[in-house]
């Protein structure tokens, strides 16, 4: 079960997929950005919201989880919101409406193919939740010293990454030689 880490590497695979590399600077280097990375594993892991509105309102993170947030329909609403958040505030990222949803939405299909848990992937058609109780210090204790679980994730993402990153290079070097 990806954890906010697992999310995090997914939703961090994602946007270099969806997203052309930055420029260079003066050394030959790219640069991160923390602001982006920061967007980047809120919005991997925004359908988790609902484990915080069961834990506020029901005393159970379980209680409405894996419902509407995990959908297509939440999925596509909040990369609408997302990619408007850069005029609230200059220091957001600018991110268009088509990265914000594939970064949402890998959170919603990473669920769905590595638990057994259903999704709700065509709410308001269907909807699913998790059955069980997950306390306050449950989720605490499974976000914070769990997420030693998410190292596959997250290892299998960065071989992904690496092998992109030599597929573009390889890429490049074609387009410059001609």
């Amino acid at each position: 079960m990806p954890l906010p880490l697992g999310h995090a590497a997914i939703g961090w695979a994602v946007y270099r997929t969806v997203q052309p590399a930055p420029a260079r600077d003066e050394q030959g280097v790219r640069p991160l950005c923390l602001a982006q990375a920061a967007l980047v594993a809120i919005l991997a892991n925004l359908p988790d919201l609902d484990m915080v509105y069961g834990l506020v309102f029901y005393g159970n993170g379980s209680a409405v989880h894996r419902g509407p947030t995990h959908s297509l329909v939440f999925a596509l609403i909040a990369g609408l919101m997302a990619s408007n958040l850069w005029r609230l505030w200059h220091r957001i990222p600018r991110f268009g409406f088509v990265l914000c949803f594939w970064i949402v939405f890998s959170h919603v299909v990473a669920d769905w193919l590595l638990t057994s848990s259903p999704v709700s992937l065509l709410w308001p058609l269907e909807l699913h939740f998790v059955s069980g109780y997950k306390g306050w210090g449950q989720v605490v204790q499974m976000v914070l010293f769990q997420s030693i679980k998410d190292t596959g994730i997250v290892a299998f993402c960065l071989i992904y990454l690496v092998g992109l990153r030599y597929l573009r290079s390889l890429r490049d070097i074609k387009l410059f030689s001609q």
